[in-house]
């Protein structure tokens, strides 16, 4: 690395992407940091294939699998969601949540929650 770049999310305008859904985010190199903040109630409309790798900074959220399968998530949990059908999932969010995510550059549709 060059150098390291700091990132001042602070600085940085929220921007709607979608209803219940808002976020920040930063392109560096081959990587997009994103927060994430999805307001209750929100349920994805379909199937999530992005890969997402990341943190909750703050609040919960119910993540459901295509196969059926549910696992809460709450402040200071870790996630890594595997890219492709294998991972298909979707947010149930009952209560307020920021999510921190690294994600490659050109998986993540710059207009999707």
């Amino acid at each position: 690395m060059d150098h390291a770049a700091r990132i001042a999310f602070a600085g940085i305008d929220w921007v709607a992407v979608g209803p219940g859904v808002r976020e920040k985010r930063v392109a560096k190199g081959t990587a997009v940091l994103r927060l994430v903040e999805f307001s209750p109630p929100f349920v994805e409309d379909g199937w999530c294939e992005t890969g997402h790798t990341g943190f909750v900074v703050s609040g919960g959220f119910t993540l459901e699998t295509r196969g059926g399968r549910t696992t809460e998530f709450g402040a200071g949990d870790g996630l890594v969601i595997p890219a492709g059908a294998g991972g298909a999932h979707r947010a149930i969010v009952d209560r307020p949540v920021v999510l921190f995510l690294v994600e490659a550059a050109g998986s993540v549709d710059p207009d999707a929650g």
